[in-house]
């Protein structure tokens, strides 16, 4: 079983996410850290918590972290993720649980003090991230693994036209991220996450497999729907940060290269992640760049663990309803 530590910004497929995370197998999730992105940081806390009670698993701490990117002014996604970044679900907690007095910051300083056979997942904008490397250099070199659901390499952007959102909330966190972190960073970003559509046809399924679950992810995921159909013009919505999960837990989910990469801080292309894929600069490459995904597989996985079904059911439907 691998451990892992989320950073993330409830948020839809956050929450998606966690559960899938939190319920999987093959992970530990040893703690959460909350950072603005999605909705604001005490939106997130409170949305994370909700997913901790639907999965009863309130005994994992959780880090309130930054409130704003490192430079420029915050930019919320909740015209994607509704005021209450749980897509208007009506969905709430009733535990009284809080989050941990150390910042998010200051635990991830602190956790990763000494090397740690301990993983990062990042699904957020990647300020806390940041900020933890200013207080320790060292985190880079002491964490296992470090995947992040962000940038994009050909796709086009969803906030710009060449800009990712995470990357784009918070550039300046990524920039540093990308130069500091000193180890191979695992980027999961739009050329993959595109492929992963939860179509109404899934849902559909959901509902036979499922009730309970179905009725969660129908509340959860209608704004979703609405939102893609208006901008895109997408049956579904596109479902980012699971597939980073799905690829933390089987690195053979997604198939990419590794190359140097920079992160842009200014101008129209802001956020943007140029991957330097034939070698221009002549730099030693610090990430993986994932640019083919296995996307029925990836719904086994996911829909095994959040219908709570035999994986071969799952993976025989798949097949006969070519859904996936």
């Amino acid at each position: 079983m691998q451990q892992v530590i989320i950073d993330c910004d409830p948020g839809i497929d956050d929450a998606l996410a966690l559960e899938f995370a939190i319920k999987s197998k093959e992970l530990e999730v040893l703690a959460i850290t909350v950072v603005a992105g999605n909705a604001p940081v005490d939106i997130g806390v409170e949305n994370t918590f909700k997913v901790l009670e639907r999965c009863d698993r309130l005994d994992i701490p959780v880090y309130r972290g930054a409130e704003i990117p490192l430079e420029r002014p915050n930019v919320s996604a909740q015209d994607t993720h509704g005021m209450d970044g749980f897509g208007e679900s009506g969905i709430v907690r009733q535990s009284k649980v809080q989050p941990q007095k150390e910042t998010a910051e200051e635990f991830l300083t602190n956790f990763f003090s000494e090397k740690r056979d301990v993983g990062i997942l990042a699904l957020g904008p990647l300020t806390n991230i940041a900020l933890a490397i200013q207080l320790n250099p060292k985190l880079g070199q002491n964490i296992q693994r470090f995947v992040t659901m962000g940038g994009t390499y050909k796709s086009h952007g969803n906030c710009s036209p060449v800009a990712e959102y995470n990357y784009w909330c918070d550039p300046d966190a990524a920039k540093m991220v990308y130069e500091s972190l000193g180890s191979t960073i695992e980027m999961v970003g739009l050329d993959v996450t595109r492929e992963i559509v939860f179509s109404p046809a899934i849902l559909e399924y959901c509902r036979r497999i499922n009730p309970e679950a179905y009725e969660y992810l129908r509340k959860l995921t209608r704004f979703y729907f609405d939102f893609h159909w208006q901008y895109e013009h997408l049956l579904g919505c596109v479902i980012n940060d699971p597939l980073a999960v799905a690829c933390y837990i089987s690195s053979e989910i997604c198939n990419g290269f590794d190359s140097y990469v920079e992160v842009e801080t200014q101008g129209i292309s802001i956020g943007q992640t140029l991957v330097d894929r034939y070698d221009f600069w002549q730099k030693e490459p610090n990430a993986r760049i994932l640019e083919t995904v296995d996307t029925k597989e990836f719904f086994t996985q996911f829909l095994t663990v959040l219908l709570d079904a035999p994986e071969a059911t799952i993976a025989s439907d798949l097949n006969l309803l070519k859904l996936g």
